[in-house]
Formats: structure tokens, sequence, C-alpha cells
């Protein structure tokens, strides 16, 4: 839907124009999943999807929610807190209210609209992208002086004190601080961060959606973060490190007899190993070797389907498709898993007969089309208007 388009649902929502416009992108994740709340490396990028916001002040003392592409609506009166009421998307807005109302900045009665064009449930950081954006918009007009960090850490105390999600800094990083034709190297223990320019030379970053949605909160995403814990907790009898990403495999092998559960010793393998993964990527992209990288993006995948256990027949029946297809040269599930997208990178001229036969094979062995289309990668959170 075009800016024109919204301004017009705006009006016709609210019978008034909008004041402000404001914008945030999804995000993919090139490899290092399931570290960022483990204290890793990750190497996230934002894209050209994502979510918008039109926003007016009223003189209600009431936020009122309203969404193109959802039916749910509700009307919030301001209060001195607030509280999650159910899973609508709403409550990550409401979430960052609350933020802003504990940090003392005094808002006013809003009318917002949101429109979006990221599947929700597709592990493109929908949520994310909803929560930078609104704290974004708050910032900018109740000049409340937060930087983009800031607005990103912000979004993580929503996700995990409000929603209840106890995922790390990586989308909401992603999403404030993505830079144009660039990944972020993201350190997500001391949220040191530089940009990698993402040239690809011949090739494209494709993005392949599931069309099977997860719901992280209901999902065994918090299953893996305890278990993660438990695994840190029986390996700091030996050594000394705060976070399961400071352990070198190494030192993971000659002390992995700590973990008296092979499960829980399979989550910190691939904790430990992706994280190296990781850093080898860079090495591999700055360098230009873009084979390399599309190898470790295979060996990302097959580590968080055999030991993390976040994939499914759905993402495994895309990366097998693509380990067949000679101008693939690497794909890997990306987010958190459990459905959701994989990313693949594909020979630019190849692209239009791999979307075709990727999505023949697909529903010949899942039984519906997944979507393909290729990726831009773009900048963060910003304001239009």
């Amino acid at each position: 839907m075009t800016i024109d388009h919204l301004k017009a649902e705006f009006e016709k929502k609210f019978n008034k124009p909008a004041e402000h416009i404001f914008f945030c992108p999804g995000r993919v994740n090139l490899i290092g999943e399931h570290i960022d709340y483990n204290g890793g490396m990750v190497m996230p990028c934002a894209i050209t999807m994502g979510t918008t916001l039109l926003v007016a002040k009223n003189n209600d003392n009431v936020f009122r929610f309203r969404a193109v592409d959802f039916p749910e609506t509700t009307d919030v009166a301001i209060q001195s807190a607030y509280s999650k009421t159910g899973p609508e998307w709403f409550n990550y807005p409401v979430g960052v209210i609350h933020e802003f109302t504990k940090a003392g900045i005094e808002l006013t009665g809003l009318d917002f609209l949101f429109s979006g064009n990221l599947p929700i449930g597709s592990g493109l950081s929908s949520s994310a992208s909803i929560e930078v954006l609104t704290a974004h918009a708050l910032n900018e007009m109740f000049n409340a002086g937060m930087s983009k960090v800031e607005l990103a850490l912000l979004g993580k105390r929503v996700e995990n004190d409000f929603m209840g999600l106890n995922s790390g800094i990586m989308d909401q990083f992603a999403v404030a601080m993505g830079k144009d034709s660039h990944a972020v190297l993201l350190n997500c223990d001391t949220l040191d961060y530089e940009y990698l320019p993402f040239e690809i030379g011949d090739y494209v970053l494709a993005i392949v959606n599931t069309n099977k949605p997860r719901k992280l909160v209901e999902s065994k995403y918090n299953e893996r973060f305890n278990e993660c814990r438990t695994a840190l907790k029986q390996l700091q009898q030996k050594l000394a490190v705060t976070h399961l990403c400071e352990v070198a495999i190494e030192d993971f092998t000659s002390n992995r007899n700590l973990i008296n559960d092979a499960v829980v010793e399979n989550r910190a393998l691939h904790v430990i190993s992706e994280d190296e993964r990781v850093k080898k990527a860079k090495t591999a992209l700055v360098s230009g070797d873009i084979k390399t990288f599309g190898e470790l993006m295979y060996a990302s995948h097959d580590s968080l389907q055999n030991l993390y256990e976040v994939s499914g027949k759905e993402l495994d029946t895309i990366v097998d498709f693509c380990k067949t297809y000679e101008d693939c040269i690497g794909a890997r599930m990306t987010g958190a898993g459990f459905g959701g997208c994989a990313i693949a990178l594909i020979k630019k001229d190849s692209f239009d007969d791999f979307s075709e036969k990727l999505t023949a094979y697909y529903n010949e062995h899942i039984g519906y089309k997944p979507g393909v289309f290729s990726s831009v990668i773009a900048e963060g959170v910003r304001t239009i208007i």
C-alpha cells in the first residue's frame, strides 16, 4: 500500500490527517543463530520490507491502535503503568508506551495506524519492527533524546519483560541500526558492532518463506534458552566464563563431560560452534570468498537441524533442495526456526528458474507453495515525514 493510500486510510479511520509517518524494516540473519542470548556474534541485516506507522496526537488522553493488516483494535487510556492483555499485535506498542512511561517521559493521547508487509510469524522480525518503530516515533515526537541503540535495548525489554520471550538483542539492533548494502556484525554481549559490505558479486540473497507461521512465545524458544543456561552452569564448574560463547571449542571438547545430559550437550555444541562460524563468515565476506560463506551457511543449518533441533520439515525441505541446485552455493534457516524463513545465495541469472523449481519441489513434498523473493539490504528505522 502506498503512502498516499495509507494517508487516506488514516483519515478514514480518525477523521483527521496523519501528522507523522515512520518506517522500520524487518531483518534476516545471515549467520549466527540462537547465540544472541548466549553472548555471541551475529550477522543480521535490515531488509526493504517492514512496517509503516502513521500517527497523530489527540486531546482525549487515549491511545488508539488500528492496523491495515489486522482486524483487532483497542483504545487504551493513559495511565501510570500498562500490562499485556493477550497475544494481539497491539501489545507490542503498548509495551513500548509502558517503557516510556517507566522512564518518566510524559505522553499525550495518540492515534496510531500500522501497516506492514512482513509476513507475520515468518522469522523476519515483525515484532522487533513494531517495537523499534513505535519507540522511534515516540522518541521523535516527544523529544526523548534516545539513541538508536537505546531504542533497540528498549525494544528488547518489551520483548523480554512485557511479552515474556527470553530473546536477545539481535532483532531490535538490526532493525534499528541497519545500513544499506551492509551486514551488521554485532557482539551481543558488549554491543560492539561493525558494518561489513555485503558484496556477493553475481549472486543474490533469496528469502524463502515456508508459509508455516511460528508463534515464538508459545514455542520451545524459552526451553532452548533454559537448556543453554543449564549447560553454562555445568561448564562453570571448571571454566571461568559468563556466556556460552566465551567457551573455545577446544575447552568445550575437553570439558563436555561436565554436562550430564546429551541433549543439553548438543545445545551447547551448537552455540559454541555457531559463534566460530560467524567469525569465519566475517573473514570470508571481507575477503570476497562467497563460496566459503555459502558453505558456512549450510553448516549452520545442519547444526540448527541436528544439534539445536529448531528447524523442521518445511525448512529442511528448502535447504535439501538448495543442496541439489547447482547455482545455489549456500542456504540455511534464518530466525528462531520452528517454521518461518530460509535464506539462500543464488546466481542472479538463475533466480527465476530457482524460484520455479523450488516452488514445485516444496509443493510436492509439503503440500502447499512457499514464498520466494530476492532481498535487498536496507537502512534501519527512519522518519518519512
